[in-house]
C-alpha cells in the first residue's frame, strides 16, 4: 500500500484537521529534546481512545510503526520516529477525567501536563508525587512511558509506584485496561510492565494514579561546597545519620556555570558543587531532620547553608535545577 493510501485512511478515520502529512508540517515532530531527527510519514492527533485505536489499527494494516508522543521533552529519543511511520501526538487528550479526593485517586488522559495535575490536586490537600524536572511541560502519558521520577524519587519512588491502572491500545488496535483502581490487583503486574516501556508494547490512553496527602511542613536547603567530593561525603553522612531526605540533588561547578548566568537563582559561580536538600513531615520531625542535615553538611565542609523561609524562596532554590536542562540545551545543544 502506498503512503497516499495510509494518509487517506487516517484522514477518513480521524478527520482532515487531525492528520498532518505535508513535509513542512512534520518538521516539529522529527525530534524530541535530543538532537536526533527522523521524519514520520504522518502525525495524528487523536481525541479519544477510539481515535487511538483507529489510528493504530490502520498503521497495523499498513505495516508501519507507531510512535506515541507527549510533549517531546525526553532526552532518550523515545518520541523520534527513527524508521518513519505514524506519530500519535496526545495534544488533544488532556482531560482530568476524575479526581476523587475521598479515595485519593485521579483518572487522567495521557496528554495532561504533570504540573496541571498537581495544581488540580492541591485544593484538596493532595498531590501527585512524581515531579520530573520538566513537570511544567511533560505529560503524564510520557511519564508512564519513561517511568519518570524526579528530585523526590529518593523518598516517593518513580511513576510506576503511583500508577494503579492504565487503559492501553495494543498493536492491533485493541483497547483494554490493565491494573485497576486499587493497589495490588491480583495476577501478573501488566500495569507495571507498561510503565517504562517507551510505547513499545502499546499506547496508554487513560491512567489511574494514586494521590498522597500534602506534607504538613517542608524544609528546603541549599548547601554550598568547594568540591564534589565534600558534597558527596555530606550525602553519605546525612543518610548514615538516619535521615533520608525526600530530595537530594547535586549540581557541580560545570552545571552551575551554565545555569546561573541564565537562571539567576543565586548559585555561587566559584562553588565546586551545591546540594539541594529537602525534608518533610510533621513540624517536630522536620525541625529535627533539618538540624541533622545542617550538622552533617557543616561537618563535611559546607561553606554556606541557605534555608528557604517561604514557598517563594523554596521555588527559587529549585528553579536552577528545574530549568537546568533547558539552560544546558540553550548553551550547548549537543551536550547529550
Amino acid at each position: 500500500m502506498t503512503n497516499e493510501v495510509l494518509i487517506r485512511d487516517l484522514r477518513d478515520a480521524l478527520g482532515d484537521a487531525h492528520v498532518l502529512h505535508l513535509p513542512e508540517d512534520l518538521i516539529a515532530y522529527e525530534y524530541d529534546a535530543t538532537i536526533e531527527r527522523a521524519r514520520p510519514d504522518a502525525v495524528v492527533f487523536p481525541g479519544s481512545t477510539a481515535d487511538v485505536s483507529a489510528a493504530v489499527r490502520i498503521a497495523h494494516e499498513h505495516d508501519v510503526p507507531v510512535v506515541p508522543r507527549g510533549s517531546g521533552t525526553g532526552l532518550a529519543g523515545g518520541a523520534v520516529p527513527v524508521i518513519g511511520g505514524v506519530v500519535v501526538a496526545m495534544t488533544r487528550m488532556r482531560r482530568i477525567v476524575e479526581l476523587n479526593a475521598a479515595n485519593r485517586i485521579a483518572v487522567v488522559e495521557p496528554g495532561v501536563i504533570n504540573l496541571d495535575l498537581q495544581a488540580a490536586c492541591e485544593p484538596h490537600g493532595l498531590r501527585y508525587a512524581p515531579d520530573p524536572s520538566s513537570q511544567r511541560i511533560c505529560t503524564i502519558g510520557g511519564n508512564v512511558g519513561t517511568n519518570a521520577g524526579g528530585p523526590h524519587t529518593l523518598a516517593h519512588g518513580s511513576t510506576v509506584n503511583h500508577v494503579l491502572g492504565v487503559e492501553v491500545v495494543l498493536a492491533d488496535g485493541t483497547a483494554t485496561w490493565l491494573g485497576g483502581r486499587q493497589p495490588d490487583v491480583p495476577g501478573p503486574d501488566l500495569r507495571g510492565v507498561f510503565c517504562g516501556s517507551e510505547g513499545t508494547l502499546g499506547i496508554v490512553t487513560q491512567i489511574c494514579v494514586a494521590l498522597t496527602p500534602l506534607p504538613h511542613e517542608v524544609r528546603t536547603m541549599l548547601a554550598i561546597f568547594d568540591s564534589v567530593e565534600a558534597a558527596s561525603e555530606a550525602v553519605s553522612a546525612i543518610i548514615s545519620g538516619g535521615v533520608v531526605p525526600v530530595a537530594v540533588e547535586m549540581l557541580d561547578q560545570e552545571i552551575i556555570r551554565v545555569v546561573e548566568p541564565q537562571m539567576h537563582v543565586g548559585y555561587p559561580l566559584d562553588a565546586g558543587a551545591v546540594l539541594l536538600l529537602e525534608v518533610e513531615g510533621l513540624p517536630e520531625a522536620v525541625a529535627a531532620d533539618a538540624a541533622s542535615v545542617v550538622a552533617a553538611c557543616e561537618e563535611a565542609g559546607a561553606r554556606e547553608l541557605r534555608v528557604a523561609e517561604s514557598a517563594e524562596e523554596r521555588e527559587g532554590l529549585w528553579e536552577g535545577r528545574k530549568g537546568g536542562i533547558g539552560a544546558i540545551g540553550a548553551s550547548s545543544p549537543n551536550f547529550y
